[in-house]
């Protein structure tokens, strides 16, 4: 934990890259089909400087193994604005492995994810690990604190590519997340944040400044039941 937590430190200082300002926007639906098995939708917006510039509809199946264990499955359709203008089209499969720990108020979560691209019109001049093969990593920390209407919120997210070639078999990618989600108590989830963005060990690598809203809706959720951490 220590040893990765200097690791993303002295990354982020060490991006010499072009930087750019994104919003992001997520929207969702989430419900149960059995006890242990959860369903959800999702539509993502990315903007910057030239409007929309990406967008992807996701869909997830989420199995409760036990207390501290979820694994999901995603199916995403992504578009993605190339230079020239128009989009490129590709389809994204996640496997994901989410874990859990509670410790009276505070709440630390895990997540291993592999994520298969495939089907993209346009052919990639160099590795993007937002849409090609990738392993993440993800930690996150919220700190649920007493009579206050605001939960904070803080996660590190590091992208691994794993295949062979030039830029293969290395870390290329760190993303820093700073926020605060509100204790609606209700079936609404609305979260706010900002995500510090950048690739390295490679050779464009660009780092994003990015405003991240978000909210979502549980069906059939309970109105006086808390928000789920």
């Amino acid at each position: 934990m220590k040893h990765l937590l200097v690791f993303m430190l002295l990354a982020s200082g060490a991006s010499f890259g072009q930087s750019s300002g994104k919003v992001w926007t997520e929207l969702g639906v989430t419900g149960g089909i059995t006890k242990d098995l959860d369903w959800g939708l999702e539509f993502s917006s990315r903007y910057g400087s030239n409007g929309l510039e990406t967008f992807f509809p996701q869909a997830t199946f989420k199995y409760k193994v036990t207390k501290w264990f979820r694994p999901s499955i995603d199916y995403r359709f992504i578009g993605d604005k190339q230079q020239a203008g128009y989009f490129d089209y590709s389809h994204r499969i996640n496997l994901n492995a989410d874990f859990k720990y509670t410790l009276d108020r505070l709440t630390m979560k895990s997540r291993i994810r592999y994520q298969y691209s495939f089907d993209r019109l346009v052919a990639s001049e160099s590795y993007d690990p937002e849409f090609d093969q990738a392993i993440r990593g993800k930690l996150a920390f919220s700190y649920d604190i007493n009579d206050f209407f605001l939960t904070p919120e803080v996660s590190g997210e590091l992208f691994y590519n794993p295949m062979f070639g030039p830029y293969g078999q290395q870390i290329n990618k760190l993303r820093l997340f700073a926020g605060v989600s509100f204790d609606l108590n209700n079936a609404h989830s609305v979260s706010v944040g900002y995500m510090y963005d950048t690739k390295i060990n490679l050779p464009k690598p660009g780092t994003r400044h990015i405003l991240n809203l978000s909210y979502s809706y549980e069906i059939g959720a309970k109105k006086d039941k808390k928000k789920k951490k």
